[in-house]
């Protein structure tokens, strides 16, 4: 498959390695800031340009929380699998679902492609169910990442606190700043701390008067994430190929598995 990547970074070059990796070519990098991008200084029109003229077959989009709304507004409207691995546009999801429906667009995103978070997910969501037998155990989220990280909480942690949410029916108010005062019993907290070079670590709290539980996921690099993005986006092209979704929605990976 031919790929175009939208955001050269550090994370770039390790999707475009994986890409390699995996067998499918790279065909244009386009990045505002990196020296190295095939294309630089590029706005809407040049990114629509240079994915039009590089013959690509499906995007992959990883940038900055500040860009990726802009981008997605020229990259949908080209009808391509589009992969968003980007984080931090949860209030725009409406207005780019509006138009992936108006123009066809279909994009696959997630807070982290790693299969091993994937998995992690399902291990919380399980846990989250046992533990609803016993009144005494509260649940609370932590997230760590280094310090260029331009989002906190983590992608990973707010979808982590929607599944816990989601299968805790006790837990109905998710809280990402400090409390000021006592938290109410329906309040999840998830709370971050940024420092150094921490690739990323996640763990849910299962705390009672008794005893502690603790479930972390620890990444050792973002390798797992730059294999689970190539392979999201070939998911999500054989997926439409063969009907197994439509086109004009936003996805998430669960959709494709």
């Amino acid at each position: 498959m031919k790929i175009a990547l939208v955001g050269f970074g550090k994370m770039g070059h390790m999707i475009k390695d994986a890409a390699i990796e995996l067998g499918h070519e790279v065909c244009v990098t386009i990045d505002s800031f990196a020296p190295d991008a095939d294309v630089k200084n590029a706005g809407a029109d040049d990114i629509v340009r240079a994915v039009k003229s590089s013959g690509a077959q499906g995007v992959i989009e990883f940038t900055h929380p500040s860009a990726v709304v802009q981008n997605l507004k020229a990259l949908v409207p080209l009808g391509l699998p589009l992969v968003v691995g980007t984080t931090g546009w949860a209030d725009s999801e409406k207005e780019i679902g509006d138009l992936c429906a108006s123009t066809g667009g279909t994009l696959v995103r997630s807070s982290n492609f790693s299969t091993g978070v994937n998995v992690f997910y399902k291990i919380i969501e399980e846990a989250v169910k046992l533990m609803n037998s016993y009144s005494e155990y509260d649940t609370a989220i932590w997230e760590a990442h280094h310090s260029q990280k331009a989002d906190s909480p983590s992608g990973t942690a707010l979808e982590i606190a929607r599944r816990v949410m989601a299968n805790n029916p006790k837990k109905t108010k998710m809280v990402v700043d400090a409390f000021h005062q006592k938290p109410d019993a329906s309040e999840l907290h998830v709370s971050s701390t940024r420092c150094g070079s921490i690739p990323g670590t996640h763990t849910v709290f299962f705390d009672s008067p008794a005893d502690t539980i603790e479930i972390t996921h620890r990444a050792r690099g973002r390798q797992g994430f730059a294999i689970g993005a190539v392979r999201a986006l070939i998911s999500l092209d054989n997926a439409l190929k063969c009907g197994k979704i439509q086109k004009g929605k936003i996805y998430s990976l669960s959709d494709l598995q």
